[in-house]
């Protein structure tokens, strides 16, 4: 599997849609390709903080909740 082909599957991934072949080929990739694995685990922590942003008509900053979460992550992963 090549670095398009990865991109391609990860969002099925974090949703966790993937087939187990396909499971098992981006898993291989990820052993192989660190850039792969930084970008996965942006995309996870990305969809991490928008899932706690507010919704629509809720009250808040949307873009400093964001920041907040972003930087909230970051220490937990320190």
């Amino acid at each position: 599997m090549n670095c398009y082909e990865a991109i391609d599957l990860m969002g099925d991934a974090i949703e966790g849609t993937l087939s187990p072949e396909d499971r098992e080929g981006l898993d291989d990739h990820f052993a192989e390709c660190p850039a792969c694995r930084t970008y996965m685990d942006q995309l996870r922590l990305t969809c991490q903080a928008l899932g706690h942003l507010p919704g629509p008509g809720e009250t808040g900053d949307p873009r400093a909740d964001l920041i907040a979460k972003f930087k909230q992550e970051f220490r937990n992963r320190g």
